[in-house]
């Protein structure tokens, strides 16, 4: 859902003109002008409210619970202006109720939280002003083309013709949705589809962007398309971006930081290589034919391995020298007669993390 709220105070023709940043210019990106401050006024007939914070994003003990299930359980975090920050986690985690609270589209049953300054339930137009949303489920009309879809954007934020003009040119170069941009949505592929969605949370130039769950159901192909924007987004207008996702290489290519939540609970947070520095050994996984229990009982008693876990047919082993273990571990295997599929040694990821902190694998739980 990245269109605009309807429901905003005053006259789309009463707005001043709109800010419309120079692509590649980082200082620009997100600012309101003067007048934008004034229109809010008059429409309100008040004072305009001013921010109450520096962080992008700020919660404090944020909860959102549903009948007797705690959806979100306490989540304290704090986002940068201009960061890319990764919010991970399985299905039913607990990420798309996060996001839709701090897009003011559900509200929360305790805490509080800030977004650009604003507080989402006392403040929640001022929220919507300087957000931009693209939901995992992307609300596009089939029979619009994206050119009329991104215009009827503009239009609705308020933008006169020759600005739109502008920004709907800059949009498709930026997002790469090039000559598809005057067919049918129809005709889109699911990748475009999400491309456009994207163009469409960006008409209006946020200051922070939400992306849930962007590449959910996407080839590597057009998966790999999206990462490249969101790069560029943040690169050249400074743009700040939480992104939610369960895919683990997503996370680790694009964030400069990861919250890492289960069971409503904000379990961790860094960036991706503290997080996987933190746990400080090698692993050694081992595909095995038979019973993983008993070849991670066989495993547990070589010299060297300081702890193992196994699910399904793979058993990983943590040892502090993993070049040293590999061949007594294949060894002990032989001699106990369970099948080798495949033995391999590498590094942490941040599964290995998410599992390290709640016993589960955010692949599996996916």
């Amino acid at each position: 859902m990245s269109g605009p709220y309807r429901e905003r105070i005053g006259t789309l023709a009463e707005r001043p003109e709109p800010f419309i940043p120079v692509p590649g210019k980082r200082s620009g990106a997100g600012d309101l002008p003067g007048a934008w401050d004034g229109w809010l006024e008059r429409a309100s007939g008040g004072e305009t409210a001013h921010p109450m914070t520096d962080a992008a994003v700020l919660t404090e003990g944020l909860e959102r619970s549903f009948g007797s299930k705690m959806a979100v359980a306490g989540v304290d975090l704090s986002v940068d202006p201009g960061e890319i920050y990764g919010f991970l986690g399985p299905n039913g985690a607990g990420k798309s109720t996060m996001v839709r609270m701090l897009c003011t589209l559900l509200r929360p049953t305790g805490g509080r939280a800030h977004v650009a300054g604003y507080d989402v339930g006392r403040e929640a137009e001022e929220v919507r002003l300087r957000i931009g949303v693209a939901l995992q489920d992307a609300a596009l009309d089939d029979k619009q083309t994206g050119r009329e879809l991104l215009r009827l954007q503009g239009r609705l934020y308020g933008l006169r013709r020759r600005q739109i003009d502008r920004r709907v040119a800059d949009l498709a170069e930026l997002v790469d949705i090039g000559d598809a941009l005057d067919d049918r949505v129809a005709t889109y592929s699911g990748g475009m589809k999400r491309r456009l969605d994207l163009a469409a949370a960006l008409v209006h130039n946020p200051t922070v962007l939400f992306l849930d769950e962007p590449t959910t159901g996407l080839d590597p192909v057009s998966r790999s398309k999206v990462w490249d924007e969101v790069r560029r987004l943040n690169a050249e207008l400074g743009m700040t971006i939480f992104l939610t996702t369960q895919y683990l290489e997503e996370a680790d290519q694009l964030a400069g930081r990861v919250g890492i939540i289960s069971g409503g609970r904000l379990v961790a947070e860094g960036t991706p290589d503290h997080l996987k520095r933190s746990i400080g050994e090698d692993l050694v996984v081992i595909e095995v034919a038979g019973d993983p229990a008993v070849a991670a009982q066989v495993v547990g008693n070589v010299t060297g391995v300081s702890s193992v876990s196994f699910s399904n047919r793979a058993v990983t082993a943590r040892t502090a020298d993993g070049a040293a273990t590999v061949a007594p571990v294949a060894v002990a295997l032989s001699g106990a007669g369970v099948g080798v599929r495949n033995l391999t040694l590498r590094t942490p990821t941040l599964d290995d993390v998410f599992l390290e902190l709640t016993g589960n694998r955010i692949e599996e739980d996916a």
